[in-house]
């Protein structure tokens, strides 16, 4: 007698004299000599590259297409009696069914909805390998190549994409820009003593740049005076008329500040030259 070891991710098909006896399980099992013959099917998942072929989308673009299938036996049986090489078998109708799902879509599909192609195309593979005893699960679309043209069309493509929705921020934030500065005039036509406050911090923001030279607008002047006014009535204080201020008299001519030790005054230019 004869001893036989089928592993545990194995099935043991048996043919006595040529005729099918049975399919044994993992273990020892005895074998008649000279009668008995037994064909080992693994069952483990059998990983398929399908070379990358030149398919041309229903759009008329030649691009070259790679994939891989993931497929097992399922049925020890017919894997031995129905076909002679499952792997060479699934590899070829792999190759044709790819190349007949992708020719039917269009590069976009192609590029953007592999999902959708992948489960068609498996569909398509299990519906065929159920007769060898073998289930495809796995089908994925693995490199897709383009042409050199088509991809620098495609950069172009998203480079002004890209430049249309920076103008589109852009002006979006010019409108909102435009709204807040609509609100601000009107604020300003209600309290015109908001204008002179913005006028004196433009003149603040003048003063801190250090400049040599700063000539006094009358309409500052006039600015300053009016706050002064303003707060003095809210206060209810009266200022005191002999008050030993500073007075400047704004239809004087503008008067150049010294400037400080150890640098040199711009010029003076007189408007009558």
């Amino acid at each position: 007698m004869g001893i036989a070891v089928v592993r545990q991710y194995e099935r043991g098909v048996v043919f006595r004299l040529g005729r099918l006896r049975g399919v044994r399980k993992p273990g020892f099992h005895f074998m008649i000599p000279l009668s008995d013959r037994m064909s080992k099917v693994s069952l483990r998942t059998v990983t398929m590259p399908v070379p990358s072929q030149q398919v041309i989308t229903q759009d008329n673009v030649s691009i070259g297409v790679a994939a891989v299938a993931y497929f097992r036996r399922v049925d020890a049986v017919k894997a031995i009696v129905e076909i002679e090489n499952v792997s060479q078998a699934v590899g070829q109708i792999a190759q044709t069914t790819v190349r007949n799902i992708v020719g039917r879509s269009m590069l976009d599909q192609v590029l953007t909805d592999t999902q959708t192609l992948n489960l068609a195309i498996r569909e398509i593979l299990d519906s065929i390998t159920q007769q060898w005893g073998v289930q495809v699960f796995l089908v994925e679309l693995k490199d897709i190549e383009l042409p050199t043209s088509m991809q620098r069309a495609m950069a172009r493509q998203a480079e002004a994409e890209r430049e249309k929705r920076a103008k589109i921020i852009a002006a979006e934030g010019e409108a909102l820009s435009a709204g807040r500065l609509a609100e601000a005039a009107d604020v300003i036509a209600d309290h015109p003593v908001a204008l002179q406050l913005r006028n004196l911090q433009i003149l603040a923001e003048i003063a801190a740049e250090k400049n040599s030279t700063i000539v006094f607008p009358a309409q500052l002047l006039d600015s300053a005076r009016a706050v002064t006014r303003f707060v003095e009535d809210q206060s209810g204080h009266t200022p005191d008329p002999d008050a030993s201020a500073t007075r400047i008299d704004p239809m004087a001519e503008p008067r150049a500040v010294d400037a400080p030790r150890g640098e040199t005054p711009p010029p003076q230019i007189n408007p009558g030259e």
